[in-house]
């Protein structure tokens, strides 16, 4: 049973479930937008859902929130400022907080960012996913690569500076010239983060119903070594497994996750974890996923759709799950004091681990190989009970 000292930090994610028109790849909660969307009825459900959930948080402190979907930025800002003038309300929310928000490139939402940045709203994440028009309709994205290069010009003009740019690579059709492509416009653009990672076929897309061809595994991993070079040479730190930033610039809410900090879980479909220090356990809850429902029971008091309690194992897998997806791994007092156990409680694991040489040491600093990297998935596989593996 874990015993905490102290409590990690808190952060807040809010889930918007809809979009324009599902792209065939996501398998994330989204809906296709309905007609009448009634902006006022969501937020409404948000703030109460939140309300349900302040007695877990109490005196908490929040250092990010991360506002994403499906397509957050087809609300408008006078619903964002609504929404985050009830959080603060609400919450102890630092000064300095990170406040993403998730956009796509749509002429209309452009209009929108000035207005998201006088709600407060400091930093933008946008899907761009490639810079390609042909190779864009070949992932069923519906902006085009002009209005994904206006969409980011409008973010620097109104000071909206600190933004992300998705990328994707591995895209159908795609080589390696037109993969140095999106990524050269990409670094055009003066972002300080981007997310670059490679096009997977998820169950239960469309995707994976109808397969689309796909470049090979050769030409795949020639593309993640070019891009990585490519970021490196023009100062982008490779911190997380698809994460590079510009110094200072890593996405805090990001980290929070990976370093197994807690987080409240707000909209349909959204997840949370939280450690409580009086009960010395950690749990995690989700809401319900489908909107209209959600919006029902939340209004109604009963926006949860489940919790579960973490026992030690879980703890052990959870924590490594996210922390080594990290390139500096995590230390001893990292692992102590956001599970709350001592790490003797992960040492089979890890003496495996630096058996097969996926992890690496120094001083009291636990970090995957350069092996490890390459094969993650191995290494975390190793943190599994036995139980998990029968």
């Amino acid at each position: 049973m874990p015993v905490f000292s102290s409590l990690p930090p808190l952060s807040l994610y809010i889930h918007f479930p809809w979009c324009v028109r599902k792209c065939p790849y996501c398998d994330f909660n989204s809906h296709e937008l309905p007609e009448g969307l009634d902006e006022g009825a969501y937020i409404d459900a948000l703030i109460a859902d939140l309300e349900q959930e302040l007695p877990r948080t109490w005196n908490r402190s929040v250092i990010s929130i991360f506002m994403g979907g499906g397509t957050p930025s087809l609300f408008s800002p006078d619903s964002m400022d609504r929404l985050l003038s009830a959080i603060r309300s609400r919450l102890k929310l630092l000064p300095d907080a990170e406040i993403t928000l998730e956009a796509n490139p749509g002429t209309v939402e452009q209009d929108h960012f000035a207005g998201y940045r006088e709600a407060g709203i400091n930093r933008l994440s946008i899907g761009i996913q490639s810079f390609n028009d042909d190779r864009l309709k070949a992932i069923g994205r519906i902006h085009t690569a002009q209005e994904a290069i206006r969409a980011v010009e409008t973010a620097h003009k109104v000071g909206l500076e600190n933004f992300n740019l998705d990328l994707m690579f591995g895209l159908p059709g795609q080589d390696l010239a037109m993969a140095r492509a999106d990524l050269e416009q990409a670094l055009a653009l003066a972002p300080q983060h981007l997310s670059y990672y490679q096009l997977t076929l998820e169950p239960n897309t469309a995707f994976a119903h109808r397969p689309p061809v796909l470049p090979d595994d050769d030409a795949r991993w020639a593309m993640q070594e070019q891009g990585e070079s490519l970021l490196a040479e023009n100062g982008f730190d490779h911190y997380e497994v698809s994460g590079y930033a510009q110094p200072g610039r890593q996405c805090s809410h990001n980290l929070n996750y990976w370093q197994f900090g807690d987080y409240l879980g707000i909209g349909a479909g959204a997840h949370g974890k939280i450690s409580d220090a009086h009960t010395q356990q950690v749990s995690r809850h989700w809401k319900h996923r489908h909107p209209r429902q959600y919006m029902q029971e939340s209004l109604a008091g009963q926006a949860r759709a489940g919790e579960r309690l973490l026992n030690d194992a879980d703890l052990v897998l959870e924590f490594m799950m996210n922390a080594l997806r990290l390139r500096d791994g995590f230390s001893t007092e990292l692992f102590e004091t956001h599970t709350g156990l001592p790490l003797q409680q992960a040492e089979t694991p890890l003496q495996r681990a630096f058996e097969k040489g996926l992890l690496e040491k120094n001083g009291r600093q636990y970090f995957p190989s350069e092996r490890g990297r390459i094969f993650l998935n191995e290494l975390l596989e190793l943190f599994l009970t036995e139980e998990a593996h029968e």
